[in-house]
């Protein structure tokens, strides 16, 4: 039995709490700032606490916090503040979507105090608790092996094919800390292509002179086709939910960072990632960036060509506070 601390009890971390106590023997202290979170976690089973000085002083040592907070500062601070409230042999895993210079930067900074660092890339998002989570790590060979109770619990298991090369559970170390967040930012973004890609061909099938039904379409792609995927069965769903136009939603989509950090590292090896790039920048334009651009094009066209323009229809003025809002959307 192994007892682990859970910081950070949001959609992944509450679920991944939730298959734990669910699922075996092992038992878990959870923190949130949000008590209602704190409560939901202690009703599946976990013991809560109030503080992360309450969650460290109920946990044994060795001690193992694994932390589920968004990437970043809140990281970086919650990292900071464990280093002071943990002794010498205790481990911080992180499993948010740390870029992997910041996981290696944390590790050489634990060193001195001997507290082990693991990262951990955890894909299967609400589905997790459910189907489990594919998890890449990264981090010291002892404190992964020390780990691997926790992460065998979370992991699916393996398909016939693949237990010989991975094991019976889905999650594998890759090497020194920074490993498994390097992984799982090249995983994500092939994750952006693909779905581009989708995206790309049902727009198509939006525009031609058939009457298709999508929800269709992606279900029968899911039967042994070459392009049947867990997205594609995704993409079936999603039609059912929002129909054939998928009308009730706003074409605005976010990331959060991986694929510019793939991007960025491709660029730094040389090796081109067109298809990565441009799924990217097609998430630019879907938040009305590149309309100017646009505005240009027609501008020019007119200029050298004399082609048409359409004028822009008329705008009320924007209020200071819309104005403001408009400015801070999608960072």
């Amino acid at each position: 039995m192994t007892q682990i601390g859970f910081v950070g009890l949001g959609k992944m971390g509450g679920n991944m709490v939730h298959r734990i106590r669910r699922d075996s023997e092992h038992e878990v202290v959870a923190f949130d700032f949000d008590e209602k979170a704190v409560k939901q976690a202690v009703k599946n089973g976990a013991a809560g606490a109030g503080t992360l000085k309450d969650l460290v002083k109920q946990l044994q040592a060795p001690r193992i916090v694994w932390i589920m907070v968004p990437a970043g500062e809140p990281t970086q601070q919650t990292v900071e503040k464990l280093a002071k409230l943990l002794d010498r042999g205790d481990m911080i895993v992180d499993g948010g979507n740390s870029k992997w210079s910041d996981d290696k930067a944390r590790a050489a900074e634990l060193k001195t105090p001997g507290i082990d660092y693991v990262d951990v890339g955890v894909s299967g998002g609400v589905w997790g608790l459910e189907v489990g989570y594919c998890m890449m790590v990264g981090g010291p060979p002892k404190a992964v092996k020390r780990l691997s109770p926790i992460l065998d619990v979370l992991a699916p298991e393996t398909t016939e094919q693949s237990q010989a090369a991975i094991g019976p559970r889905g999650w594998l170390r890759f090497g020194p800390s920074g490993a498994g967040h390097y992984v799982k930012m090249v995983h994500n973004g092939v994750e952006y292509g693909l779905m581009q890609a989708y995206a790309e061909g049902f727009d198509l099938f939006d525009k031609c002179e058939y009457k298709l039904d999508n929800a269709k379409i992606a279900h029968l792609w899911g039967q042994g086709s070459v392009v049947r995927s867990w997205l594609c069965e995704l993409t079936a769903r999603a039609f059912e939910a929002d129909g054939n136009d998928l009308g009730s939603l706003e074409g605005y989509t976010a990331d959060s960072g991986e694929g510019r950090w793939t991007i960025e590292d491709a660029t730094a090896h040389d090796v081109p990632t067109p298809v990565i790039t441009a799924s990217l920048y097609a998430r630019f334009r879907s938040r009305g960036n590149g309309d100017f651009a646009d505005r240009m094009l027609a501008a020019l066209r007119n200029q050298f060509g004399g082609h048409a323009v359409k004028s822009a229809p008329a705008k009320a003025a924007a209020t200071p506070v819309a104005r403001a809002a408009t400015r801070g959307k999608g960072r």
